[in-house]
């Protein structure tokens, strides 16, 4: 199984051996990939949706692989039990709904040891809740697949301090290893912020707010990191 920039980051954060659960699951391309590279010994392939599950088991039989890929359908991780993986895969959704789904698993959770996410937007939230729920940022990558940069998150079981407010949504790891992609990346943050600002410079309220201040402040925040 072939895959694009996005799902290989994803693959190359799971460790070797392990037993994961592919939530979200789709076609099922990241768990045959999982299985075909020897990367995971087993996979629960989930999905909440009945059409991209019955694409997957298609594509499962037609792989030989229906003894090592189970399919589940399942909201999340609501179907898995507890013991039953030990790192989670959670692609192609929203941070805040990523904490949602490992938040109301918490005995699964309580069995994993390493999550692998990617989060379609509010990756500062889900940074966030990773430090505050006893977990942390082993490594992290960005990759560009059809024009967009996406972030791909590896976190680790495990209570470390929590890095400062604009790391978590800048990425502590990104910015420490500096990938060739992190410029871009930044500009992206840079570029919500400056179209907000631009929204609320017309109106004279809005510029005596202290939304405004704080959005300025973020703005000269952010264009420092553009330096290293």
């Amino acid at each position: 199984m072939q895959l694009g920039a996005r799902l290989r980051a994803v693959a190359d954060f799971v460790p070797k051996g392990s037993r994961v659960a592919d939530v979200g699951t789709d076609h099922g391309y990241l768990a045959l990939a999982l299985i075909q590279e020897e990367i995971a010994a087993y996979v629960i392939a989930s999905d909440k949706n009945e059409g991209p599950l019955a694409a997957a088991s298609r594509s499962i039989r037609e792989a030989g692989l229906t003894e090592r890929i189970a399919l589940r359908l399942s909201d999340g991780l609501a179907k898995i039990a507890q013991g039953e993986v030990d790192t989670a895969c959670l692609a192609g959704m929203g941070g805040t709904l990523m904490v949602e789904i490992l938040s109301a698993a918490p005995a699964v959770l309580e069995g994993l040891q390493t999550l692998v996410l990617q989060p379609q937007g509010g990756a500062p939230e889900l940074r966030h809740w990773l430090y505050q729920n006893d977990w942390h940022i082993a490594d992290e990558t960005l990759v560009l697949e059809d024009g967009r940069i996406y972030e791909i998150i590896q976190a680790k079981r495990g209570k470390k301090r929590a890095p400062k407010k604009i790391l978590l949504e800048i990425g502590p790891v990104l910015w420490k290893k500096k990938p060739p992609l992190l410029r871009h990346h930044i500009e992206g943050l840079l570029f919500a912020q400056r179209r907000a600002i631009s929204g609320m410079e017309k109106s004279e309220a809005a510029r005596q707010s202290k939304k405004y201040a704080k959005t300025q402040a973020h703005i000269e925040e952010l264009e420092e990191y553009l330096t290293w």
